[in-house]
Formats: C-alpha cells, sequence, structure tokens
C-alpha cells in the first residue's frame, strides 16, 4: 500500500470513528440508567424488539440515525435519533418497514424532526409497496411545539393519513403498542388493520385521565379509561390481547405469517463477490474532499465481479468523461450508473450524456444509481454558447420523470444545480445515502466567501480593509462547510443514512432489491430540448 493510500485510510477511518460516536448517542439515550427504567416496566429496547420481530440471522438496515442532533428546539438542544427507530428488516421472508417509538427520548413525543423521519418512512413503505409494523410508545406531540407539529400537511394528522391511503392500497399497517399512545398518538392503535396490546402496559385514549377530569369531572384510571383489556374486549378498538412484550412479538409475526411472498420485478443473476474488497474504497477515495476522484477505481470495490460495462467511454474527452456511465450488479440485480468522475464539474457534453443514459435505462427498465461528487455545471461564456443550460436542463428533466427505481449516493462534492442533475433530495430518489466524504451545500464555503464578500462590500458603499475581507471570508466558510457536513445534513434528515465506506455495497444492493417489489411503469418524458 502506497503513503497515499495508508494516508486517505487512516483519515476515513478517524472519520467514522467520529460518525459512531454520535451513533453512540443516538442508540444509548440516557445511558444504562434509561435501560434500566425500562426493564422495572416490564419493557425491552425498541432495538432488541425489532431484533426479535425480524427474521433470525437477518439483518434490520436501520435509517437516519443521526437525526435530531443540534436542532435547538425550545428547551431541546437534542432530540437523539429523532426519538424514532425506522428501517427495513424481513418478517416471514418479507421486507417491512418497521417504526418504533423511543420512550427513552421525551416519552416518545414528536418533535419536527421525528415527524419527518416518520413520514419519510412511511414514503418509502408507500412507494416500494412493503407492509409497516408500529411500536409504538408516545406520548404524542411534543405540546411546547403545537403550531410546528400539529396543523399543516407533513405534520401530526399526516400520519394517519398515510396509514389509511397504504391500508387502502393492500399494504398492511400493524401496530403494537408497548405503552401509553395519547390524544393524536392513539390513532397510531386506531387506525392499524390489527393492533395488539398489552395487559397492564399499553394505553390507548384520545384523553388521558388528566384531561377526562379537567374536561368531565370523571376521575378514572388510565387502565380503566384505555387500557388493552378496555380496547381489546370492550371498545373494540384493539384486535389482539397479550400477556407481554415477547408475547404480542410472536402475535406480530403470526399475523404477518400469510402475507403472500414478495417478487422481484427483474432479473436476478448470481452473485460474485468483487475482485477488490469494498475496504479499498478507504485507499482510493482522497482525504481532501475537493481533489478529483477515479470513479472508476469506487465502482470496482461495489460491483459484482468488479466488471462495469461502460456507455461512451470515450465521447468528448475531458468534457464528457467527467460523467461516467454504465452498467453494473449489485448481488446479481442490474443497475444503471451515472457517477461523478475527476472534478466532477459538468460540462455540456456530460450532461448530454447522462441524459441519453436515462433515457436508455429506463427504456430497459434498469435501476439508475446515482455517484454524486460533482461542484455544479460549468459557468461561463463559453459553456453557455455550448448550451449547458440546454443540456443540463435535459439532464434534470430527465432525472424527475424517470420511471425506474432511482438511488443517490454521495461520496464528495455536492453543490448547485448538480444536486438536482444527479438526483438529490428535491427529486425524490427512492433512496439517497452520504457518506462521511459528501458535503451538500448550494455552493462550496470558499466559493460562498467570495460571492457574499462582493455582496457586502456593495452594501457597505466603501472597499472593506484585507483584515475584514479575510475574517467575512472565513466566517462564510465555516458557516457554509458546517452546514454543508453529513452530521448537519443527517441530523436533519437530508440523507437516509451516512454509510461507512464497508457498508455501501450492501446497503445498495438491498435499497435496489426493496425498489423492484413494484412494477415499473413505462417510459413517459416531456419536452426534451435535444
Amino acid at each position: 500500500m502506497s503513503d497515499l493510500a495508508m494516508q486517505n485510510r487512516t483519515h476515513w477511518e478517524n472519520e467514522e470513528l467520529k460518525l459512531d460516536e454520535l451513533v453512540h448517542q443516538a442508540i444509548w439515550p440516557g445511558g444504562e440508567k434509561a435501560v434500566q427504567r425500562l426493564a422495572k416496566q416490564g419493557k425491552q429496547s425498541v432495538r432488541d424488539l425489532i431484533g426479535k420481530l425480524t427474521d433470525p440471522g437477518t439483518e434490520f438496515f436501520e435509517f437516519s440515525r443521526i437525526a435530531g442532533f443540534g436542532m435547538d428546539y425550545p428547551d431541546v438542544m437534542d432530540v437523539p435519533c429523532g426519538g424514532l427507530v425506522t428501517g427495513l428488516g424481513k418478517i416471514h421472508g418479507n421486507w417491512t418497514m418497521i417504526f418504533a417509538n423511543d420512550s427513552r427520548v421525551k416519552a416518545g413525543t414528536y418533535f419536527p424532526i421525528t415527524l419527518k423521519k416518520h413520514m419519510r418512512a412511511q414514503a418509502m413503505a408507500e412507494r416500494c409497496g412493503i407492509n409497516c409494523v408500529y411500536i409504538a410508545d408516545s406520548g404524542g406531540a411534543y405540546l411546547p411545539m403545537q403550531a410546528d407539529v400539529f396543523p399543516d400537511d407533513q405534520q401530526f394528522g399526516s400520519m394517519f393519513y398515510n396509514m389509511a391511503r397504504m391500508s387502502a392500497m393492500g399494504l398492511k399497517q400493524i401496530t403494537m403498542s408497548t405503552g401509553g399512545n395519547t390524544a393524536g398518538g392513539a390513532y397510531i392503535v386506531f387506525m392499524a388493520c390489527q393492533s395488539v396490546m398489552i395487559d397492564k402496559m399499553s394505553y390507548s385514549f384520545l384523553g388521558g385521565p388528566p384531561l377526562v377530569k379537567a374536561a368531565t369531572g370523571e376521575i378514572i384510571s388510565a387502565e380503566a379509561l384505555g387500557g388493552a383489556r378496555v380496547h381489546t374486549q370492550l371498545s373494540g378498538g384493539a384486535d389482539h390481547l397479550c400477556q407481554s412484550q415477547d408475547e404480542a412479538i410472536e402475535r406480530v409475526r403470526e399475523i404477518l405469517s400469510l402475507e403472500p411472498p414478495q417478487q422481484l420485478h427483474s432479473h436476478r443473476y448470481e452473485e460474485v463477490p468483487p475482485r477488490v474488497p469494498v475496504t479499498a474504497i478507504y485507499e482510493r477515495l482522497p482525504a481532501n474532499v475537493h481533489q478529483g476522484i477515479n470513479v472508476r477505481a469506487f465502482l470496482e470495490a461495489i460491483a459484482d465481479d468488479s466488471q462495469f460495462a461502460e456507455y461512451k467511454k470515450f465521447y468528448a474527452p475531458g468534457l464528457g468523461d467527467n460523467i461516467v456511465t454504465g452498467k453494473l450488479r449489485l448481488k446479481g440485480l442490474p443497475v444503471g450508473v451515472i457517477a461523478s468522475n475527476g472534478i466532477g464539474i459538468i460540462f455540456a457534453q456530460a450532461a448530454q450524456k447522462a441524459t441519453e443514459w436515462v433515457l436508455r435505462c429506463c427504456q430497459d427498465k434498469t435501476p439508475l444509481l446515482f455517484v454524486q461528487a460533482s461542484p455544479g455545471y460549468m459557468v461561463g461564456s463559453e459553456s453557455e454558447h455550448m448550451g449547458i443550460g440546454k443540456y443540463g436542463a435535459d439532464m434534470v428533466r430527465a432525472v424527475s420523470c424517470a420511471q425506474v427505481p432511482r438511488l443517490q449516493l454521495v461520496i464528495g462534492p455536492d453543490n448547485g444545480a448538480a444536486n438536482y442533475g444527479m438526483c438529490g433530495r428535491g427529486y425524490r430518489p427512492h433512496f439517497l445515502f452520504s457518506t462521511m466524504r459528501a458535503r451538500t451545500s448550494v455552493m462550496s464555503g470558499r466559493s460562498a466567501g467570495e460571492v457574499l464578500m462582493s455582496i457586502e462590500e456593495r452594501k457597505r458603499g466603501n472597499p472593506m480593509s484585507e483584515e475584514e475581507k479575510q475574517a467575512f471570508r472565513q466566517q462564510m466558510i465555516d458557516k457554509y462547510d458546517g452546514e454543508a457536513h453529513p452530521f448537519f445534513c443527517g441530523a436533519r434528515l437530508l440523507n437516509d443514512r451516512v454509510l461507512k465506506f464497508w457498508e455501501i455495497r450492501d446497503w445498495l444492493a438491498m435499497a435496489v432489491e426493496v425498489s423492484l417489489l413494484r412494477p415499473i411503469g413505462e417510459p413517459s418524458f416531456g419536452n426534451l430540448r435535444f
């Protein structure tokens, strides 16, 4: 291994240690004392419950573990993991979206970031056509922020709207209540296709005992008002009465045991491991985020047999090869690739090639993977005259209208309109993953410093001194680079997970497989400007 490769590896391993530290805080809110408090209530941690719910020996793919950090809500700086665990696991061989309120985080109440995480997972489930299981233990909306969590679209009521619509589509909505579900949270129980409650542990009511007393004068216990026996034997609001969490888990598994097996709408070839180990990525991606990359060397480490069938490899040397296009297989599944290469700036020829490839993959119904490390489209009179605006718009239109599954993986700069053309969050990819090398923002800190400094000088009306210029530049660099960091973006759910390099192949293969559970429609594009 060369000295440079060793330096790259050491750098990225250290960066991923920082990710480990943040994930540990997310997984263990409150530490061991919080786990002991759960145990005294006869409860297990949500990830232990999920481990028992999913098939033995299978992996639970957990999303957005660093959601909620540094949000600075009223009286609350962090909401570890958003207070909610979401992810994909297999139950009787079928992919299932699992939601679990973590009562260790503010009693499982819903902050704006909790709602965003919950509904992102629901959107994935609806789009991919998979059943949902809700492990419910929530105090409902976080009341100090009621204006931010209650009345609007994509706020509290939208969770139940989504449940109703998915149920109407035939996607099962199963709730296992493991604690209190109050006010709006009660509908997680009542809106489910089937609900499981646990005796003397589960409660569900539109208004708890204090509200009932204030409203009607009635004094009643939580158990008598809305306990498991009330809803399984009197109200009919729930369907299954269990005596423990373990029994409830088995009942949920039993409910889903008769679901028909899922089918992939694609041919799957025999899997062949890469000839280059996925861990080679640590050596092949430069430690300097803004340094150009050899994306073909990256693809060798994730593709079956390290094989990549490239499209238009020799087109427009130095211009067209800043985007690499072609096909590979991920664990036997064919995938079309559009990947940033070199310094990643997108010239007109590269945009034209990418657009053609999107159309071809849509025609033969091949899922698309966008590997993003581009600082933007090329600017200047020469590029404008060559049609960068036209071909960039074609690329954006093609990405917007592509009916095949689309995934994005960010492994470098992710700036400006390149975020759009490479299927960023606003273009609704089925799954979007980042790495510790990702930097997502409208522009880099250095560029922002120069642009905003010129604006600041015009506002002041007099030239700035060199000391003032340097201080202003540094302020903008710190702001923009800080907001581009994967921790900032991951906390706000601008990605579905920050992946370690060694996880990339497994996660991409999972995402392609789940995306192919729904039939792919026919190609349809608007007015391209070729």
